[in-house]
């Protein structure tokens, strides 16, 4: 059962205001606006839980993430139902990204029980050390504070109210406070009350998860600017994580923002790959560059290929793999028609050709596909952003300097894909330290939408795919972003924590 109300510390919270969410199917549900009042709330109770539950024993913390787990799964169906009403997305796909976060969840836990990602250090005293003693020197990560966490749009389960974000920071010890996001303030709900359930089941102080429903930029800008809140995670485009971005910086006690911004992925096809593989590359391409109607932040929006008669046969063969596909739903209107407007800009530059292009009215968008010269691609460095939706630019480039000089010109990328035979060993090592230079991952004969919760996962990059080129925001490396280290010069063992004792 819906709220329609704000979780503030534990209490169903309403607002004078209100706001509709607007589902592809069905009637309309009401929820409650979002305040800088409301914030302020959240995060003083964030605060006062902060003493309590930063202190928590690791395996009791790995207890309550895998609860959350578990009250998320008991109200499945619930959410898979709202998903799909409120986004559109189909049911096996919300399905899906309920596994991937509550695995998330129970990864974590499993983390953070070993205990590595403290990197406990010990130094031994040296007493007698000439000219000076040493002294007992220890080290270890400790939680930062309270962490606000914005949902993302394309991401209901994923990135937003017991995503990627929120789980991270609550393993490292962090309280949370969620702006929630007003696609999908519904899914967001049942979400939220299946992390209230779970801090109730373990007796925690409520303050440790609120969730702010919808409201005005000012929502967003007092969570980011409330003096207790110690980091801000958030997932979307780059205008508005810049913005918020730049508010972190500008506080009179600056905070770390760990915005992920998206890209455009480029592919690298290689000669060799191209003329082996174009059959295979063609299909796997289209396959990525449409799943989830192109709305993934690692969405391969641009392939750049060796001119010639193999770059015209994959431009065919991708073409026709494309026309088959239909139109899918998109997130929001504002999505669809944003994507409509990126399309347009790409489609009106100069040097570009299009090979496909359909219009789909409504709430909905179909793969378009255009190509361009690297020459006029180079010229033209608008063609370089990201294009949020089913669409694909295919550069052509007149030698393999030409490619070399396409990768050095990209700015920070989430991921870089090298489309690599045997033969093309030496184009792939000149390539490989400039991709390496430009993104957080890199792939080799594959397609990124695919990001994997594990150990070794990078999903950030250098600006503007993310806003600190140092962090990630997928895998267990992500805990590290709420932690800060602590060194305990010649402390007494008994006053010590009990995990750097």
């Amino acid at each position: 059962m819906l709220h329609g109300k704000h979780l503030i510390a534990g209490a169903w919270v309403d607002s004078t205001d209100h706001f509709e969410n607007e589902p592809v199917e069905g009637s309309a549900d009401e929820f409650a606006v979002g305040s800088s009042g409301l914030v302020d709330q959240a995060v003083r109770a964030a605060e006062e839980a902060f003493w309590s539950y930063s202190e928590l024993p690791r395996s009791q913390r790995a207890a309550f993430l895998r609860t959350i787990a578990s009250e998320i799964d008991a109200r499945g169906d619930a959410i898979t139902v709202m998903g799909t009403k409120e986004t559109g997305l189909p049911g096996a796909r919300l399905v899906g990204e309920r596994g991937r976060t509550v695995g998330q969840l129970r990864l974590f836990a499993d983390h953070i029980e070993k205990g590595d990602y403290l990197h406990v250090c010990h130094d031994d005293a040296l007493p007698d050390r000439k000219p000076l003693p040493r002294p007992d020197l220890r080290v270890m990560q400790v939680p930062t504070g309270p962490v606000g966490v914005f949902g993302a749009s394309n991401f209901p389960l994923a990135f937003s109210v017991a995503g990627g974000d929120t789980a991270s920071a609550l393993a490292a010890g962090c309280p949370v406070v969620v702006k929630g996001h007003g696609a999908h303030p519904g899914t967001g709900e049942i979400v939220a009350q299946a992390i209230d359930a779970a801090i109730a089941a373990h007796g925690l102080q409520p303050g440790v998860f609120s969730l702010v429903q919808g409201g005005s930029r000012d929502v967003g800008e007092a969570l980011v600017k409330h003096p207790m809140i110690r980091a801000v995670g958030f997932t979307g485009s780059l205008a508005g994580g810049r913005a918020l971005f730049d508010l972190c910086t500008a506080r009179p006690d600056p905070i770390p923002f760990f915005g992920e911004l998206g890209s455009v992925n480029p592919m690298f096809v290689l000669p060799g790959a191209l003329a082996n593989r174009s059959a295979d590359i063609d299909k796997g391409w289209a396959a990525s560059l449409t799943l989830g109607a192109g709305q993934f932040c690692t969405n391969p929006g641009i392939a750049v290929v060796p001119d010639g008669q193999d770059a015209d046969d994959l431009v065919a063969s991708t073409r026709a793999a494309l026309a088959e596909t239909g139109p899918q739903t998109m997130l929001t209107d504002s999505i669809s028609q944003a994507y409509v407007d990126g399309r347009n800009r790409i489609a009106q530059s100069v040097g570009v050709s299009e090979v496909l292009s359909r219009n789909c009215p409504g709430r909905r968008a179909i793969a378009d596909l255009y190509q361009v010269s690297a020459a006029d691609w180079l010229a033209n460095p608008t063609l370089a952003h990201e294009v949020f939706g089913p669409m694909g630019l295919i550069v052509r480039a007149e030698s393999t300097d030409q490619m070399i000089d396409i990768a050095r010109s990209l700015e920070g990328q989430l991921t870089c894909t090298l489309q690599v035979d045997d033969a093309d060993a030496a184009l792939a090592r000149a390539l490989l330290p400039v991709l390496t230079r430009k993104a957080g991952r890199l792939l080799a004969n594959g397609f990124p939408t695919g990001v994997e919760v594990a150990d070794a996962m990078v999903h950030g990059g250098p600006y503007p795919a993310s806003t600190n080129f140092g962090a990630t925001s997928v895998g267990t490396l992500s805990i590290r972003r709420w932690l800060r280290p602590v060194c305990y010069q010649d402390v007494p063992p008994s006053l010590l924590p009990d995990d750097v004792r």
